[in-house]
């Protein structure tokens, strides 16, 4: 066994000094200072310690438990952006953990500021020190949970964790990973910024498609609406028109085929939407 950074481990009370312990593993030791004990230790008691490097690089033993480790994830909060290095975590312990600029988005327009937070564990660099380390795709879909159909023209709330170049992936409440292509939003939010939403389109894979735009047309009946909605985040067109198979219609949109005409209807003598060879299309793509 090893002294590990990073990670929660059982080691001996080896010896004490005037300013705490020194803890062992049998083959190595390091200092848990006094402002780190928690409660009473005694020489040869076995005790869990989190080790970390302090300010100066040395490493440190903490009876402290941290928010994340090596080995687990957990959201955390932004405490400070230093332009040169990246954004500081608090983890909970004396030390904040620093995400490195490398792993931030190219743009510090989109990095996350003061109060946003991020999933997050850690790691170790090739030198053996410990930064932060943002969640990848993969753990987020473990965290994730499919949206089913009703999920659609819904609120949402979540958190962004990915940002490239079409859009930013966010995290939802529900947790319903949802995509905010750039044409469905009028700023493009930070990394770990909370925001709020509405799925615009739910896939077949569970996740959903979310809109950062107000509803437009208030005045638009609710059937209306939903039809609207649906095609707009599809680009402003859908394969549904006015003969299209009343089953597909209610599979849909969850109503009937006269309401979805008259809906329809409504949409078209308004000319906000046009037919042509089974599909409907928004007026302002022609």
């Amino acid at each position: 066994m090893a002294i590990n950074p990073g990670m929660i481990q059982t080691l001996i009370v080896n010896r004490e000094v005037d300013f705490g312990f020194y803890v062992t593993d049998e083959n190595e030791e390091v200092l848990l200072p006094n402002k780190e004990v928690i409660g009473e230790i005694d020489l040869d008691d076995q005790i869990e310690v989190f080790v970390y490097h302090d300010h100066e690089g040395r490493p440190i033993a903490t009876m402290k438990t941290p928010k994340i480790t090596m080995e687990t994830y957990d959201w955390v909060d932004v405490v400070g952006v230093n332009e040169g290095l990246g954004v500081f975590i608090d983890i909970g312990l004396t030390k904040d953990m620093l995400v490195s600029r490398d792993d931030l988005p190219l743009f510090e327009e989109v990095w996350p500021t003061e109060g946003d937070r991020l999933y997050c564990s850690l790691k170790l660099d090739r030198n053996g020190r410990l930064f932060a380390k943002l969640a990848t795709d993969p753990v987020i879909q473990e965290l994730s949970m499919a949206a089913s159909r009703n999920a659609f023209n819904k609120n949402v709330r979540g958190v962004i964790y990915r940002t490239v170049k079409i859009g930013s992936y966010m995290l939802t409440e529900e947790k319903y990973i949802g995509f905010i292509h750039d044409s469905q939003r009028r700023v493009e939010p930070r990394l770990g910024q909370t925001i709020e939403g509405r799925i615009i389109d739910v896939k077949e894979d569970g996740t959903v498609n979310v809109s950062l735009l107000p509803r437009a047309h208030e005045g638009m009946d609710e059937d209306s609406q939903v039809i609207y909605e649906y095609m707009e985040g599809r680009g402003g067109a859908m394969p549904y028109w006015d003969k299209s198979n009343s089953e597909d219609i209610q599979a849909r949109f969850e109503m009937s085929k006269g309401a979805f005409k008259r809906a329809l209807g409504k949409l078209m003598k308004e000319e906000k939407v046009y037919q042509e060879d089974g599909w409907t299309y928004f007026t302002s793509r022609k």
